[in-house]
């Protein structure tokens, strides 16, 4: 049976980002995400609710996310629902179920200089103001034929 684990999420950060770096030398940055949904209830009475999620990237993107998000920063993370369990200090069986992020882009505004979005794609180069602005070129012309001035039906439609 064929299965699918893809998660989007864009929210803020609850919190900076934790850094880390596994036995084997790969990093890992764990944080936090607000995701709030606005709705009306049938009653009219606006609602917000929000969820908060865990989030976990390994890798190079590990590092540029520890590196340039913050908490209360937007961000938008692509990735897959993971389901953690582990028995405590005190003995006790813990759970949480945690979004492996396998990208991430900054969202809203631009990224300090040098960050990457989507994780590894590199930034394009900041506009020079100095150079001209983009020539566009002008609107095709158009492949109705003109209106029938003698018309008088109002109908522009040539058949």
């Amino acid at each position: 049976m064929p299965s699918l684990n893809k998660v989007f999420l864009m929210g803020n950060l609850t919190r900076d980002p934790e850094q880390r770096t596994l036995p084997s030398g790969q990093p890992v940055t764990e944080f936090g995400m607000a995701i709030s949904r606005r709705y009306r209830t049938p009653s009219g009475e606006n609602r917000e609710e929000t969820t908060f999620v865990e989030v976990c990237l390994f890798g190079r993107q590990a590092e540029t996310a520890a590196q340039y998000l913050r908490k209360g920063r937007p961000v938008f993370v692509e990735g897959r629902l993971r389901y953690d369990s582990w028995e405590g200090k005190d003995g006790q069986k813990r759970s949480r179920l945690l979004v492996v992020g396998e990208r991430y882009q900054f969202v809203g505004g631009s990224p300090p200089a040098g960050a990457t979005t989507m994780g590894d794609a590199p930034e394009e180069p900041p506009e020079d103001e100095s150079a001209p602005a983009p020539v566009h070129p002008p609107p095709a012309p158009s492949r109705m034929p003109p209106a029938d001035p003698a018309r008088k039906d109002g109908d522009d439609l040539p058949f």
